[in-house]
């Protein structure tokens, strides 16, 4: 059986992620906090994100930028969205 977490975004009980996604103290929190789910719904969007925008991942503001995508995202706030994406019907 699979560990649970109180997923910060979907405010429930949910699968936890098998291991902290980024390194250091964030990725714990992250950990701790997020859902399995929440976070592979953060990885598209910051998918369409970096390709849409054209983000270079080495300049220190495109890592900045999507730091503060992520926190919005996990707050139920409103995110930048790459423009022109239409999502797909189910």
């Amino acid at each position: 059986m699979s560990q649970t977490v109180f997923c910060r975004k979907y405010q429930q009980e949910l699968e936890a992620l098998p291991f902290p996604p980024l390194p250091g103290k964030k990725g714990q929190e992250i950990q701790a906090s997020v859902s399995k789910q929440a976070w592979e719904e953060w990885q598209a969007l910051q998918t369409r994100l970096i390709n849409e925008k054209h983000l270079n991942m080495l300049e220190p503001s495109a890592r900045e930028y999507l730091m503060k995508q992520l926190e919005r995202f996990l707050d139920n706030e409103q995110t930048d969205q790459a423009e022109g994406y239409v999502p797909p019907e189910k």
